[in-house]
């Protein structure tokens, strides 16, 4: 869905690029309450707000990497949009961390080179992008540490060691383990609880 409007340029201005105008229309989009709107591979995907115990997992997420955020970085579960204009795209992370100054602005467009962990739980609308795109584009960007959290295979799989082709290091265990986060973390994360309620293993 990569929309580009023919807009007149005057002379001594640079056209906009695509992703200028995906910005501009992710911006006026009005998405239905419990959506989120991101901009992946040239196009504005809208994917559900996460499942109720997801919130518990997210919890217990915030809850033991808190004591070890780098100085002045803060954690959220809160939904902001990180830009990437050197990849050109745009997420919205289910956790973030970032250094405190990046919140200082009006703007509803966060740098991105301010991250320092993301964490993503996957759904069946965002899981390939999850394990794909986003592994990508945070690695070259140079976010130190990416979390996804595979709720189909109940698995954790943290990636380290940012680089210009991307992570280095990649780790997974299997829900109920402990893994081990990189720098600059470093510290050990218990998945223990993170597994889904019984009723809806049982469902589904």
């Amino acid at each position: 869905m990569t929309l580009m409007a023919e807009r007149p340029v005057m002379s001594g201005t640079r056209p906009r690029s695509d992703f200028e105008e995906l910005l501009d229309l992710l911006d006026e989009l009005n998405v239905p309450d419990g959506f989120k709107a991101e901009i992946v591979r040239g196009s504005i995907v809208v994917s559900p707000w996460s499942k109720g115990y997801y919130w518990r997992v997210m919890r217990l997420v915030c809850s033991q990497l808190e004591p070890h955020l780098p100085e002045r970085h803060v954690i959220e579960r809160s939904p902001f949009l990180y830009v990437f204009p050197g990849h050109e795209r745009a997420f919205g992370p289910d956790i973030h961390a970032a250094h405190e100054r990046v919140f200082e602005t009006e703007s509803n467009q966060l740098d991105g080179e301010s991250l320092s962990f993301v964490a993503e739980l996957t759904s069946p609308s965002t899981r390939t992008d999850d394990l794909t795109d986003k592994a990508e584009v945070y690695g070259k960007a140079g976010v130190p540490v990416y979390l996804i959290l595979d709720m189909r295979k109940q698995q954790a799989i943290v990636y380290g060691s940012p680089s210009a082709k991307g992570y280095e290091l990649r780790l997974s265990k299997p829900f109920g383990e402990k893994l081990d986060i990189p720098d600059p973390f470093g510290c050990t994360l218990d998945t223990t609880g993170f597994q889904a309620p019984v009723e809806d293993e049982a469902e589904g």
